[in-house]
């Protein structure tokens, strides 16, 4: 960390408010060499904990800064490993509390940068998300607010953005932790002033977990890794290359992946999931049932079900 980082952040902590002037020293100072070191990433933590205020000029350096830090600073790039998982995890509850700025925003941005992220870091992140939401008060980063007790626009969007993030429980799907927090919000929220864009992200969301297939499935860690080394060996020529990819049994793989077969069992999948099995419908009916009453958003959802998998489910 340089020296006139280290002087900037502490004339920031000492004031405890950063102005857009001091952002933009800060990003001066710490950016030239297109990395953010260890003692950096913990410096800009700690301002971003000791400011009671702070724009979106700041929210969006910090949220930059920690997810170059956590997502793209390690081998293989884009795969968060446990060691930064866990300092990311320690750093925001340090302080007892999801900031409602920065660290919000900061927590959806490694969830959409990130390929890939250890379970217990996207099971926090569910947690935490879902939290802020529910309790959380302030400014977000896009002018929006965080008002307890319902939930508004701003808040419908950054719920979507974390549940189809790329690093999120279930990349381009529902997961069935995510929907079962879809349905714990709802419950908290149903007497609230909600907004419209609530009622399409909790139909749409709930109905992807039931009838979606998810074709995308990110390489594990390891190989992705071992992928990595391999395209970063400089030594080997491409006709070395091109003889053991054919003269391996994997290179079946080329050519069954452009097999009409390989067509005809992804549309086999799409279907079987499109359709909503006993034990989907079993656990829909128990979702919906445990209070005992169904309200307006379930009503929506029964109703989408039945149109879009031709099934009328009864709860």
């Amino acid at each position: 960390m340089t020296a006139p980082f280290s002087d900037l952040a502490a004339g920031v902590k000492s004031r405890a408010i950063i102005t857009a002037e001091d952002t933009l020293e800060i990003r001066r100072a710490v950016w030239p060499d297109g990395k953010i070191d260890p003692a950096e990433a913990e410096a800009i933590f700690d301002v971003n904990t000791s400011v009671k205020g702070s724009g979106q000029d700041w929210v969006d350096f910090f949220a930059q800064a920690i997810s170059t830090y956590v997502v793209w600073q390690q081998s293989p790039v884009g795969y968060v490993d446990d060691a930064k998982a866990d300092w990311l995890m320690a750093k925001i509850d340090a302080d007892g509390r999801v900031d409602s700025l920065g660290e919000l925003e900061l927590l959806v941005k490694i969830l959409e940068d990130a390929t890939n992220i250890p379970e217990a870091l996207k099971d926090y992140a569910l947690r935490q998300i879902e939290q802020i939401v529910l309790t959380g008060t302030g400014p977000t980063r896009d002018g929006g607010s965080l008002d307890p007790g319902s939930i508004n626009a701003t808040e419908a969007n950054l719920l979507r953005r974390m549940l189809f993030a790329q690093a999120s429980d279930g990349p381009a799907s529902i997961s069935r932790a995510e929907a079962r927090m879809l349905f714990r919000i709802k419950d908290a929220t149903i007497s609230g002033d909600n907004a419209p864009e609530w009622k399409t992200l909790f139909v749409q969301a709930i109905g992807n977990h039931l009838m979606a297939n998810n074709l995308y499935h990110p390489l594990a860690r390891e190989r992705a890794a071992r992928l990595e080394a391999f395209m970063n060996n400089t030594r080997s020529s491409p006709a070395s290359f091109l003889g053991r990819m054919f003269s391996s049994k994997p290179a079946r793989g080329f050519a069954d992946a452009f097999a009409k077969r390989d067509v005809v069992d992804q549309d086999a999948a799409i279907a079987a999931d499109r359709a909503i099995d006993s034990s989907e419908e079993a656990w829909l009916k128990a979702e919906i049932n445990a209070d005992g009453k169904l309200d307006p958003l379930e009503e929506a959802l029964l109703a989408f079900l039945a149109e879009e998998s031709g099934t009328a489910i009864k709860p």
